[in-house]
């Protein structure tokens, strides 16, 4: 490494970044003092502008008031008070049909006009109501005589109403008592027919219970042919001898199922047995082959670990042998030798 030239690129580095900073430093001073200066020229900008406005607003308000304009007379506020009357009475001479200053209703008599016009209304009010007075009377009095005529009317009308209400009553009494008779003759009927039914009923079923059909005679199932030929339409169930011999059949099947049943019990009790002393041969000869893993992982540590003394004192070795430089066949019998 060349020492001189990198001190003499740091001291160069050094200066170039002093004058940069000296650079920067006085841009720096510059933009201050330009920024004053700035700030001092709008301030000066500033107050003459305000003096300008000051001094036009003084010589507005000295030389230039609104009375010295041409059109002072289109805007003088005191104009209408300066000016005379649109008119002086109705005959005057300046209200033509252009100036359009007299219209129907603005006469200069417009009190007294109007002061007669409420009078005439007033009158005309009272004979209004005078009259709104005799057709509220009228129309009572005709309400009164209506009120009167539908009351008399209402009258006769309940009166035809109770009348006919007495005859429907008579008629439904009428009715009443021809539908009870009728009912009593009608329930008559009904207690013979009902009565008459239900002794055929009875003969039907003294009938059917004496019949051979519903007391399940057994012997009508016998055929022409003998005993032994069953008519399968007639057959009504066994006898008892045939049901004495289904049931020992059954307690025969019973007692064979059951000895199955036993055989199947003992024979599951074998398997069972059998496959709990293969499951304890499998237990003891996995314990075996835990035990014989465990000696051999401990062979193979101690075998490793004696690999590895060996591996750390050939290192050893060939480093002393590095420092030492010794020929290689020399180093590897000295090796051999000294593991041996």
């Amino acid at each position: 490494i060349d020492k001189d030239a990198l001190d003499a690129q740091v001291k160069e580095r050094k200066i170039q970044e002093a004058a940069e900073k000296a650079e920067h430093e006085r841009f720096a001073h510059d933009m201050k003092k330009n920024d004053k200066l700035m700030c001092l020229l709008e301030e000066r900008q500033k107050n003459e502008i305000k003096d300008m406005n000051r001094a036009l607003n003084e010589f507005q308000k000295n030389f230039q008031g609104p009375e010295t304009r041409r059109e002072f007379d289109l805007n003088d506020p005191q104009a209408l008070k300066k000016d005379k009357p649109a008119r002086v009475s109705d005959d005057d001479p300046r209200c033509t049909i252009s100036g359009m200053q007299k219209f129907m209703g603005e006469d200069l008599n417009y009190d007294q006009r109007m002061k007669f016009q409420k009078e005439q209304l007033r009158e005309w009010s009272l004979q209004q109501q005078k009259d709104w007075k005799n057709a509220l009377a009228d129309q009572k009095l005709a309400d009164d005589l209506y009120d009167k005529f539908r009351i008399e009317l209402d009258r006769k009308i309940m009166e035809e109403q109770r009348k006919e209400e007495e005859s429907r009553r008579a008629v439904c009494t009428a009715t009443k008592n021809f539908n009870k008779i009728q009912a009593a003759e009608l329930d008559h009927k009904n207690e013979l027919e009902k009565a008459q039914k239900i002794k055929d009923d009875m003969d039907e079923i003294t009938c059917l219970l004496r019949g051979d059909f519903l007391s399940e005679n057994p012997d009508q199932a016998i055929g022409p042919g003998g005993k032994h030929n069953v008519l399968v339409n007639r057959w009504k169930g066994m006898n008892q001898e045939q049901l004495m011999a289904i049931r020992e059949f059954q307690k025969e099947q019973a007692l064979e199922k059951q000895r199955v049943r036993e055989q199947e019990r003992r024979r599951d009790a074998e398997w069972d047995r059998q496959r709990l002393q293969a499951a304890r041969a499998q237990l003891l000869w996995e314990r075996h082959q835990q035990r014989q893993n465990q000696v051999q992982r401990r062979d193979l540590d101690v075998v490793n670990a004696e690999l590895s003394q060996e591996q750390k004192a050939k290192n050893i070795y060939l480093k002393e042998q590095e420092y030492s430089n010794i020929p290689t066949d020399e180093f590897y019998a000295q090796f051999n030798t000294t593991t041996r």
